[in-house]
Parts: C-alpha cells; sequence; structure tokens
C-alpha cells in the first residue's frame, strides 16, 4: 500500500497493516468522523482528510513538513506491525484477534488531549464522548479556518467548574478542571512523564481526581507512547479471565497496549459471543 498526498507524490511505500476505519474508529480517538469513504479529523492543531483508494492512501489539505512533523507519527508509520502479529500469534489465542484486527496502528495523539478526553470516555459511550469534545474545543479552542483547537490546560484551568457546565460532561467536569490545573501549573509535567517507568508514570497520573488505572493506561497508551500500557475495560477484563486466565502471555507483554487493541476490537466487533 502506498500513502500519498493529492498532488499525487509519494512519501511512503509498502505501508503494511493500516486500515483507516479500524484504526479511527476503535475508541483510540473522539475527534474523527467519516462520509462512508473519507474520513476528516483535527489533530495537533491540524485539519486531515484521509481516503483509501484501490491500494492508495491519499492524504488530503496537508503539507510535507506536517506530514513529517506530525502525521508520520501520529499513525505510527515507522512501527512493523507485521512483526508484532507474527510475534503475538505464537500465542494461538492471538490469532484470529490479531487477523481480524490486523489494519489498526496506535494513534499517538496530544497527551493532554489524550488524557482531558479519556476522563470524559468515563461511564460514557463515544457518540456523547465526541459531543462533550466537540462543545469543548468549540466553548474553550482557538477558531480556524473552518475548525476549533482543543483547548489549552491553561485555558481550561482558569474556568470554574460552573463555566464547564456548558460542555454538559456532567461529574467529569471537576476532574477536567483538577487536570487542566495540575497540568497548567506543572504540578504534573506531561513530558516528564515520558521519562518515567509506566508503574511510575500510571502512579503520576492517579493523582489528578478522576483518574484511575484506565483512565491513566489509555493516557499512557495513546498519548504517553508507552505501548506496554494495557487499559482494562469490561471487554478485556472478561476476555483475560475467559480466555487468558488473568495473565497475559509472556509474547504480548513488550507490545501490551498493542494486543489490547486487537482483542478489544475482536470483542466489540464479535459481542454477541462475550
Amino acid at each position: 500500500m502506498k500513502v500519498i498526498f493529492k498532488n499525487g507524490n509519494t512519501y511512503l511505500e509498502d505501508v503494511e497493516n493500516f486500515d483507516i476505519a479500524a484504526t479511527l474508529d476503535c475508541g483510540q480517538a473522539f475527534r474523527w468522523e467519516t462520509d462512508g469513504s473519507r474520513w476528516y479529523g483535527v489533530a495537533f492543531d491540524r485539519e486531515l482528510t484521509l481516503e483509501k483508494i484501490d491500494d492508495t492512501i491519499i492524504l488530503y489539505n496537508t503539507t510535507e513538513k506536517d506530514f513529517n512533523e506530525i502525521w508520520y507519527n501520529y499513525f505510527d508509520l515507522d512501527r512493523n506491525y507485521a512483526e508484532i502479529i507474527k510475534q503475538l500469534s505464537t500465542d494461538s489465542r492471538f490469532i484470529e484477534p490479531c487477523k481480524f484486527g490486523s489494519g489498526i496502528r496506535l494513534l499517538n495523539q496530544s497527551p493532554w488531549e489524550t488524557l482531558c478526553s479519556f476522563i470524559i470516555s468515563q461511564n460514557n459511550n463515544i457518540p456523547r464522548i465526541k459531543g462533550i469534545i466537540d462543545r469543548l474545543c468549540s466553548n474553550f479552542g482557538e477558531k480556524r479556518d473552518g475548525f476549533y483547537t482543543f483547548p489549552t490546560p491553561q485555558a481550561i484551568a482558569e474556568k470554574s467548574v460552573e463555566e464547564l457546565a456548558v460542555l454538559r460532561a456532567g461529574f467529569r467536569a471537576k476532574y477536567i478542571l483538577d487536570a487542566a490545573k495540575k497540568v497548567s501549573s506543572g504540578e504534573i509535567d506531561l513530558e516528564a512523564v515520558k521519562k518515567l517507568s509506566c508503574d511510575e508514570a500510571r502512579q503520576v497520573l492517579m493523582r489528578i481526581c478522576g483518574v484511575g488505572p484506565k483512565v491513566a493506561d489509555c493516557t499512557l497508551l495513546f498519548g504517553l507512547g508507552f505501548t506496554e500500557a494495557f487499559p482494562k475495560d469490561v471487554w478485556i477484563k472478561r476476555i483475560m479471565e475467559r480466555d487468558f486466565g488473568g495473565v497475559l502471555p509472556e509474547c504480548a507483554i513488550p507490545f501490551a497496549g498493542i494486543a489490547q487493541q486487537y482483542l478489544f476490537f475482536y470483542a466489540r466487533s464479535h459481542s454477541e459471543t462475550f
């Protein structure tokens, strides 16, 4: 598969394991929408449109500079997923989930946006999560040409819980505010957290009100580069007990977060068997 820009210049060839829909619609990120053909989204204060035609993924309304500095890493294009799948599949229990979800790639997102988004995701469904995030951006982000940026922690920290009522986020508003205050003040330094061990990083994030192990692990996996983080929701807990006796096999430990994505996507798509 090729990844090209609209003008036809090819910047990447032989890209494997990249299914746009599976990657953007598996619960990693919440600012992507589709019209059934193209996908539209915003990340790192940039708009992007993607489309797959035959064996080519086309990126619209972007530049070579932004591709190199933002999208290449965002879509995790330097990781060899075929090798990871091969390693995971040495355990037969991973063969079908890996085969089914082989097009999923991790999205390396903004740490602050990821933290805030997964605080919002607690006890919530995806349409409502997207609605809250959309209101967060339109009320407190910066207006650009046709879209709003994700608000900075500083922009949120100066607000009150009452001012955040416009989000209709319920109990999550006070958690969003606490996270914004701790990040904007430097009490929680998300860039410094990247340099810690996974366990240490998790403990730091859990100093934020309302951030438990699952929200922390989602932030670690999708925003801070910890591929060993293993978020556990009801689906994953059920799979782990039913199929793995509660213990992740050795072959999956270095890539636990990627394994989690395959297991989650497979379970969600085969919900009648769970």
